[in-house]
């Protein structure tokens, strides 16, 4: 039996009712669809789907989230594809979409986040798997304390140049979230050079795990440019998860908070 359905891009779509053979071209997507019990329909994942660790041991790696292979899909021979607008390339999806059903997210914000797992959800035959995530990240969310004085803050996700998450992002959503204020201005990621990072004069700088691998050394480098500023690495996952991952970051936020905010 088949039903019609619209994505978060405005997309209607005709699918069959509990799809069998997903295609799943989004990290957190796919960890959402583990958690929804739903690994044995999972055929197709990416190279950075890493939630479960042997997941990729386990099912077809199509590539990554930009470069995925469409061939390799095509030999999946998926009912469903999911995908995400930022974090697929425009060019590829289109090229499924002329052959597959794909179902594209579009997330800045946490409502949307939670708009996501719903409707996956109810798609995927697990609403009140879905409804009982949303209750218990929704409670969890609306529990986090912070100062009134929120800390100008800047959210590197690449060296090289230097490019730092702006408005117009789930990162940025996230920094609200978690009691921050982010210190960019400009829409998505812009590059910034060292006398752009000196004039934002930000209070903290996150470095994030991904997708740029930051790590302690890199602090140094940013310390010296930033004197006055309190530099820490963060889990990128979750800034930038929009599945189930979400009901691990309210405490990560809170840790978070609790050892930045305990010292101002």
């Amino acid at each position: 039996m088949q039903q019609q359905v619209t994505d978060q891009m405005g997309n209607t779509i005709t699918i069959p009712r509990n799809p069998q053979r997903i295609v799943s071209l989004v990290p957190s997507q796919t960890e959402l669809l583990i958690d929804f019990g739903l690994k044995d329909r999972l055929v197709g994942i990416t190279k950075f789907c890493i939630h479960p660790p042997e997941l990729r041991k386990e099912i077809k790696v199509v590539g990554g989230t930009k470069n995925f292979h469409i061939d390799r899909i095509e030999a999946l021979e998926p009912d469903l594809i999911i995908g995400n607008k930022e974090e697929n390339e425009e060019g590829r999806i289109k090229a499924l979409q002329e052959k597959y059903p794909v179902w594209m997210s579009d997330i800045q914000v946490l409502s949307e986040a939670l708009t996501m797992i719903l409707q996956l959800g109810v798609i995927m035959g697990k609403p009140e798997v879905a409804a009982t995530m949303i209750s218990t990240i929704t409670k969890e969310f609306e529990s986090l304390r912070f100062p009134r004085k929120r800390p100008k803050t800047l959210y590197f996700i690449w060296r090289k140049p230097w490019m730092a998450a702006g408005k117009d992002t789930f990162i940025d959503a996230m920094l609200r979230q978690s009691g921050f204020r982010n210190a960019v201005s400009q829409s998505r990621y812009p590059e910034l050079t060292e006398e752009e990072i000196l004039a934002l004069a930000p209070e903290v700088v996150m470095l994030s795990s991904e997708p740029y691998p930051f790590k302690e050394k890199h602090m140094a480098e940013l310390q010296a440019m930033l004197p006055n500023a309190r530099i820490i690495l963060v889990d990128g996952e979750m800034y930038s998860w929009y599945g189930s991952r979400l009901l691990q970051a309210p405490a990560y936020f809170k840790k978070l908070g609790e050892a930045l905010f305990s010292e101002s």
